[in-house]
């Protein structure tokens, strides 16, 4: 489909989905982020729902202003995937070792490594600018200096809510691995610090929500910021890469006689800021829950841990400032998930994959969340298809 444009106050609002399937709280965030005096353009992903700060599935263009709500706490979330060189036919029938390997070799939930994790003893992970990544620490916002080793030791872990780690086959056959995490606690401290600093400035005391607040070009605000926002979207990268070189290991170590080897790592950002230009503009572009899709770019959109994924290419769409979701998106919240669905659902809907089925992962059952088919079909002029993957393994945190 080609979206629907709905007016807004500054900017119509560009949607990728029927107006009338999206949420009163939803359309109201939407309408409020149209407000503002910074406003370019706001485009609205087919995964769109209600979020913190602001909504997710939403793509915003600002010129010289960002708001750090908008991005969300989890600074740098993303997705990483890889194909592999093992088929159907060399998985065991029984998958609860590999998913135990798996559980071993990378922390979840609020766990970390006992030591941080040496990117030179791994496969694939770039080190040339390591030391220079970590020195920068010292300049990040003061209150979170004292995190230092925390995040040292948290680089390379999933966390938890709706990050996974998922063995996967598409429809050939072919094993892929893939992930889902960001920046992880240092990078929730960042935000809200910064989320806390901007609703004190004076030019937002008038915004028709708080949550909107934003800092503006050249000003001393804006320039530690970015600053911080940079270094925990980078964090996430590494904290990825360095997930993905461990996954890796454990699928050398379990299928040694089948010298397992893997294509390059597709990886993508979906809560984060990019400066684009943009309509002829030189813009702050904000993707809360969607991910750049400029031509042939390679993304990844989820489902959830018991339907499909895919991997697509951005066909450069400029109405969606070259963006498409990041994944199916919720339908309801995970209160009203748990009150609706049992243990006994969640194993209902996850047959046949190897995952937690306890009442911990409730929340995240795949009917709380739309069907990926229809997100996908309605953003087939943002992404084409190049594969359909369907989970076997399944870990959460």
């Amino acid at each position: 489909m080609s979206y629907t444009e709905v007016p807004g106050i500054r900017v119509p609002i560009r949607m990728w989905t029927d107006p009338s399937t999206v949420e009163d709280v939803a359309m109201q965030q939407l309408r409020n982020v149209s407000s503002l005096p910074w406003i370019k353009g706001l485009a609205v992903m087919p995964d769109v729902h209600y979020g913190k700060g602001a909504t997710v599935g939403s793509v915003i263009a600002m010129h010289g202003a960002v708001c750090p709500a908008a991005v969300g706490v989890d600074i740098g979330c993303g997705m990483s995937a890889v194909r592999t060189s093992l088929t159907a036919n060399d998985l065991p029938g029984d998958l609860s070792r590999l998913r135990s390997r798996i559980e071993q070799a990378i922390p979840v939930g609020r766990g970390m490594h006992d030591d941080p994790v040496d990117p030179r003893r791994l496969h694939g992970v770039p080190t040339a600018d390591w030391d220079c990544f970590w020195s920068a620490f010292g300049e990040l916002a003061e209150p979170v200096r004292p995190r230092e080793e925390r995040a040292a030791k948290q680089m390379g872990t999933l966390g938890s809510g709706n990050h996974f780690i998922e063995v996967c086959l598409d429809e050939s056959g072919a094993v892929w691995l893939m992930l889902h995490s960001g920046s992880r606690n240092i990078g929730k401290e960042l935000a809200e610090y910064h989320i806390g600093e901007a609703r004190k400035l004076p030019h937002n005391q008038g915004l028709i929500d708080r949550d909107l607040a934003v800092f503006v070009s050249d000003t001393p605000q804006m320039a530690a910021y970015r600053r911080d926002l940079f270094w925990a979207q980078e964090y996430a990268r590494r904290n990825r890469a360095i997930m993905m070189a461990l996954f890796q290991d454990v699928l050398r170590k379990e299928f040694r006689k089948a010298k397992v080897t893997f294509d390059d790592v597709i990886s993508c950002h979906h809560n984060y800021v990019s400066e684009e230009q943009c309509e002829g503009m030189d813009l702050l572009v904000t993707r809360k829950g969607a991910i750049r899709a400029g031509s042939g770019d390679y993304g990844i959109i989820p489902g959830s841990m018991g339907t499909g994924s895919y991997i697509v290419r951005g066909l450069g769409n400029a109405a969606s400032f070259n963006s498409a979701s990041h994944g199916a998106g919720r339908r309801m919240s995970r209160n009203a998930a748990k009150r609706r669905f049992t243990a006994r659902d969640l194993e209902e809907q996850t047959r046949g994959v190897e995952c937690r089925k306890d009442s911990g992962v409730v929340d995240e059952i795949p009917g709380a969340y739309k069907p990926i088919e229809k997100v996908i079909d309605q953003q087939r002029d943002l992404v084409e298809v190049v594969a359909k993957l369907k989970q076997v393994v399944c870990v959460k945190g």
